[in-house]
């Protein structure tokens, strides 16, 4: 992962989101480096993590700073602190996912839908303003809605345009016909020339390149 980008995954049930940041924090951890990661879907379980890590769990796990928060204004309390957790040993950000307390909140009054989406774009400046400071790679895990027109039926990440403005990188985590392969949409934003599709196959160990 790039340090100072902010990497936007998203991606219907089942696509490895979490398994993908949960592999990014024992890779950046194996590499020396702490992760603070949010666990705002309360997804991120030790077994995981084990399978992940194998036989360096034990080494690993004090590498990786976990916070759960219960609801949308403690996740802004955390991210606003954020500053008081990063250090040179800090490699990376994980925020898993950075809409599912906000989407919360909103399905239980769309009247505060403004406030929500005006907060959640507070988050990602402070987020990106902290990634390109500090040099931090930022991996951002949204969830998804469907986007229906006249010629598709597509996915796109919740509140894809406050998310789109702030990543540098997006990558849409998609299923296949084959069970356990999913395609992973590679793309940059902001003028950068990247474009790649690739095959992953989720297994014990986390997402792997899978060669037909």
């Amino acid at each position: 992962m790039s340090e100072g980008n902010i990497i936007l995954v998203y991606g219907e049930a089942e696509t490895g989101k979490t398994t993908l940041a949960i592999q990014c924090a024992v890779n950046c951890a194996r590499m020396g480096y702490k992760t603070v990661f949010i666990d705002s879907d309360n997804t991120f379980f030790p077994r995981r993590m084990a399978q992940i890590s194998g036989r360096d769990f034990d080494i690993l796990a004090p590498q990786i700073i976990l916070m759960k928060p219960e609801d949308f204004e403690l996740q802004s309390y955390i991210i606003d602190r954020l500053d008081e957790f990063i250090s040179q040993k800090v490699g990376l950000i994980v925020v898993d996912t950075i809409t599912g307390l906000y989407r919360g909140e909103l399905v239980g009054s769309l009247k505060k839908a403004v406030t929500l989406n005006r907060e959640l774009n507070r988050q990602m400046a402070h987020l990106a303003q902290i990634a390109r400071t500090r040099k931090v790679a930022t991996l951002i895990i949204s969830q998804v809605r469907s986007v229906i027109s006249k010629n598709y039926d597509s996915v796109q990440p919740v509140a894809s345009r406050v998310l789109g403005f702030w990543a540098d990188i997006e990558i849409a985590l998609k299923p296949t016909r084959n069970n356990g392969i999913i395609r992973a949409e590679i793309k940059a934003h902001k003028g950068k020339k990247l474009s790649k599709l690739i095959l992953l196959k989720v297994g014990e160990k986390g997402l792997h390149n899978y060669k037909m």
